[in-house]
């Protein structure tokens, strides 16, 4: 966005989304280290005590962040597998494909959703974790739908098994934005290997 379009916005009342979506992209390209209110302040070129009418501190401003790419991450999943046109076997490939290729194009935004910065230092605020809660729920979901499909066993406990794929697509996600594995084919046979062991197409 221009310095144009930031100071209209803020005219039209919009200033707390442009501020959500300029600390998201200087945490895409800056890292976490790199965002701070006085920073952002100029990037979107309102006064220094602007941003903080919004968010009390960092802090505040990083959980806000993650809560809204939480957000669109649930819009995204339920656009695209609740879209019955396409065979559900497909729907779950794309669904650990999709967790991972995410992982990887946004590793900075990945880490602040998922990593301790917030969570081990407990500072996630009610909204994150509503936000946060509300996408695993939905993974929950297809899993469920999974099971009942019968590309699950029936007598598995859900919840777990949604819990013990998302442990393992994090797993994954961390060793290539870790740099252990940095090839793109590596994490792919990784993922399909993960979804012959998960889902069972009998």
């Amino acid at each position: 966005m221009t310095k144009q379009n930031h100071k209209t916005n803020y005219h039209h009342g919009n200033l707390h989304q442009v501020l959500l979506e300029t600390a998201t992209e200087i945490i895409r390209n800056e890292g976490i280290e790199g965002l701070s209110l006085r920073k952002l302040a100029d990037r979107t070129s309102v006064s220094r005590t602007a941003p903080y009418h919004h968010f009390k501190n960092k802090s505040a401003l990083l959980c806000a962040v993650a809560e809204d790419v939480f957000r669109l991450r649930l819009e995204h999943l339920k656009s695209n597998f609740d879209d019955e046109s396409r065979p559900l076997y497909e729907r779950l490939q794309w669904f650990m494909h999709d967790y991972l290729n995410f992982a990887s194009k946004d590793p900075e935004i990945y880490e602040l959703m998922f990593g301790p910065l917030i969570w081990k230092q407990k500072l996630s605020t009610k909204e994150l974790e509503s936000s946060a809660y509300l996408c695993f729920q939905f993974q929950v979901k297809i899993i469920t739908v999974a099971q009942k499909a019968g590309y699950l066993k029936l007598d598995e406990n859900v919840l777990r098994a949604a819990e013990v794929i998302w442990a393992t697509l994090h797993g994954i996600a961390k060793l290539q934005i870790d740099g252990i594995y940095i090839h793109a084919s590596q994490v792919e046979e990784m993922c399909d290997c993960a979804i012959d062991i998960f889902f069972h197409k009998d």
